[in-house]
């Protein structure tokens, strides 16, 4: 309840921004690369749960049906110099852009703001077939942003990429934390600007690590006078 009061109270405060920033990105789209302005795509957001997402598009008209290179891994990460993009289409990518208009499947509850990300039936099988069982990504709603931003998609394998959205899903699950999906949303928006550098893969599953419960001075004075606990008899 708590993470999704977070995610509308977010997206609601930050509309000011973020509405201009489509409406003016949804212009050049239209200007510069033609229509269609928004690209609609069938994807995952859970187990049993597939929605229709739209983004703003970034690449040319089609640009689905091409077949990616195996190399590009699992996930299928259209390579950054690839010609499939379009010259605004690049940037917007770049910046992370095109991805805004997935805030609408927030604010409706098919998603949240930090969560593993959607996958297309395509990338979802392909994962299957190489990593077994992979639903233990969504015990939490699906997400625009996660651990794997914090390293860059580029700079990661599907292993990893899987192990630490798992590991996010894992930690939201059991212990809910507002501050890790506070502080893996600031750290996206300063390392999609270059504010900061990426962190490492260490780094950014460090993250998802319960922190230490902080012990009262009742707990203190019983465990630091506990008795010994008795030795066992040997005899």
């Amino acid at each position: 309840m708590k993470k999704r009061a977070f995610d509308v109270v977010v997206i609601c405060a930050a509309a000011v921004v973020w509405v201009p920033v489509v409406a003016l990105s949804a212009l050049a789209v239209l200007v510069l690369s033609g229509r269609p302005i928004f690209y609609r795509s069938r994807r995952w957001v859970g187990p049993g749960t597939a929605i229709e997402m739209v983004k703003l598009r970034v690449m040319v008209p089609d640009a689905n049906k091409v077949v990616a290179p195996v190399e590009a891994g699992r996930f299928l990460n259209t390579p950054p110099d690839s010609p499939l993009y379009t010259p605004i289409g690049r940037l917007l990518d770049r910046l992370g852009l095109n991805e805004i208009p997935q805030f609408v499947h927030v604010l409706r509850g098919e998603m949240s703001i930090v969560g593993a990300r959607p996958l297309t039936q395509v990338v979802r099988d392909a994962l299957s077939e190489q990593h077994g069982d992979i639903d233990s990504r969504w015990v939490t709603p699906a997400g625009l942003t996660g651990l794997p931003q914090l390293i860059g998609r580029h700079g990661i394998d599907d292993h990893q990429r899987l192990a630490l959205e798992s590991a996010y899903s894992l930690r939201t699950a059991t212990a809910p934390s507002l501050r890790l999906d506070f502080m893996i949303l600031f750290h996206t928006v300063l390392i999609t600007f270059g504010l900061r550098k990426p962190m490492s893969y260490e780094k950014a599953m460090r993250l998802a690590e319960p922190r230490p419960r902080r012990l009262h001075a009742p707990e203190l004075a019983t465990q630091r006078y506990a008795a010994p606990a008795a030795e066992a008899d040997v005899a």
